[in-house]
């Protein structure tokens, strides 16, 4: 059976590239060295069992890093949002493996980088799954 964690970055992947207009498509598992920006980075993810009787399921935590070079933190407190408003409480097709129940945003984190220039956002994301 494949990874749950992988069926659900497949998907986030595709929905933030149609959803968040202010990163023009620019969503990578591993950005570019010479990246344009603003972009969305996927980070990192922890799978938990939630498995109980007869029920074979996982807690999914997704982290997702948006990026910014604009000056202040209105862009990326834009592809911030973008971003919650693409997954929050959405309805996701995982394909025949797993079977999606829900994902809720968690929390929102902005944040200068030491760099000076560089905003930073990290949206997390919990999701539940179960095996079909």
């Amino acid at each position: 059976m494949a990874d749950p964690s992988l069926a659900l970055q497949g998907v986030a992947y595709n929905r933030l590239k149609a959803d968040c207009p202010s990163v023009a498509g620019r969503v990578y598992d591993r950005p570019p060295q010479a990246v344009a920006f603003p972009y969305i980075g996927l980070g990192e993810s922890q799978t938990v069992d939630d498995s109980a009787d007869c029920i074979d399921g996982v807690e999914i935590f997704l982290t997702l890093h948006a990026w910014s070079r604009a000056g202040g933190q209105v862009e990326v407190k834009t592809v911030a949002s973008e971003i919650r408003s693409s997954l929050h409480e959405a309805e996701l097709d995982l394909g025949p493996a797993w079977q999606f129940h829900l994902i809720e945003h968690r929390s929102t984190n902005v944040m200068s980088d030491p760099d000076g220039v560089t905003a930073h956002a990290v949206i997390t994301f919990r999701a539940l799954i179960g095996a079909r």
